[in-house]
């Protein structure tokens, strides 16, 4: 899953575990409707799946299932067209609440077609939840309703990244090379910037890369890693269990971001790697990637499409410990104060309970 789902899936648990009746109407990767009741109060329902187009699922089943959800608030992650039809079509005029994840970038053409749909949602809904502050100001739709958006930044288990079994943090260390390791974890997606990413690695001399995701840039990544001759130096992790993500994290030296969109609009595998004490290094986009992490306090920022620069700063965290250790416990402490679970969870009802009045 990408960051969306792993905000969505905890969102969802974390309401239903409150008391709260949820029901996630999501596309299902087949042509099958299913119904699952994972947990008390929660109920997904996977609509049948009829075509997949610019990176986007369709599902008619979904359009006529959501007609017969009773709901007292209808709440849309955006970007996802036909998920506007739906809330267009929920039954009752109850409050929209729409988490904003990111503009549309890369499918303009889709964007011309949309983009009428797209007005009428964001006109008639009752709260826009962004996920920073930048993002409220640097997007051009966002900018319009800034007077009815609310800051509510994505949230991760602090526990559950706090710590480690050391012995398989030291058994990763050495399968992997014992080196300083530069650490990514993520969907590999066009605006991620790992190819500017892999153009840096070769000026950092004595630091492996560790890739840990799959997705539709992998084969050219990899035909990018033989060419600039770093077969030996990067690892292909592939998808990787959530259970063992901390540990992922704290094998880890460094965390790098090198995004050269503003689709990468907040980066919660970033924040994961923060709340694991690990520094990281991040590309200013104008939107939440800077908003986590900070320049000179857990990390360090740099331009976007850079590979010069990405190279400086994985120098200047891998010769000096010391300078890790001191963003590490920043890094930590900035998780706690603002991108926790709970603290997501708290504002979310706060904000339903708002538009609920």
């Amino acid at each position: 899953m990408g960051g969306i789902e792993h905000h969505l899936r905890d969102l969802a648990e974390g309401l239903a575990a409150r008391g709260h009746q949820i029901t996630v109407l999501v596309t299902s990767q087949d042509r099958q409707t299913s119904l699952e009741y994972p947990l008390p109060g929660l109920t997904i329902v996977r609509a049948a799946r009829d075509l997949h187009l610019a990176s986007t699922p369709f599902s008619m089943d979904m359009l006529r299932r959501v007609r017969s959800i009773r709901a007292d608030i209808v709440h849309l992650h955006f970007p996802y067209p036909p998920g506007d039809l739906a809330a267009l079509l929920a039954p009752g005029r109850v409050p929209l609440v729409v988490t904003y994840h990111s503009d549309i970038v890369r499918q303009q053409n889709l964007l011309r077609f949309y983009r009428p749909l797209l007005e009428v949602t964001l006109r008639r809904a009752s709260r826009l939840l962004a996920s920073s502050p930048a993002y409220i100001q640097s997007s051009p739709w966002l900018r319009r309703y800034a007077a009815k958006c609310t800051v509510v930044p994505l949230g991760v288990d602090p526990v559950r990244f706090a710590a480690a079994d050391p012995q398989y943090v030291a058994d990763l260390r050495t399968k992997l090379g014992n080196g300083i390791l530069a650490l990514f974890v993520g969907r590999l997606r066009y605006y991620k910037g790992l190819h500017i990413l892999l153009e840096a690695l070769p000026h950092v001399p004595g630091v492996q890369l560790v890739v840990a995701g799959s997705g539709p840039e992998q084969n050219r990544l990899m035909a990018q890693m033989q060419v600039l001759g770093l077969a030996g130096r990067v690892h292909f992790l592939g998808d990787v269990a959530d259970a063992e993500l901390a540990t992922l994290y704290h094998a880890g030296d460094m965390f790098v971001l090198p995004a050269h969109l503003r689709a990468e609009a907040f980066g919660i595998a970033q924040a994961e790697a923060l709340a694991s004490g690990l520094p990281c290094i991040s590309t200013e986009l104008g939107t939440g990637t800077s908003f986590v992490n900070q320049h000179g306090q857990t990390g360090i920022v740099v331009p976007p499409n850079d590979p010069a620069a990405l190279a400086r700063a994985m120098h200047a965290l891998a010769a000096s410990p010391e300078l890790r250790r001191f963003y590490g416990a920043n890094a930590r402490q900035r998780i706690m104060a603002h991108f926790t679970r709970e603290q997501m969870l708290d504002a979310v009802e706060q904000v339903y309970r708002e538009v609920g009045r």
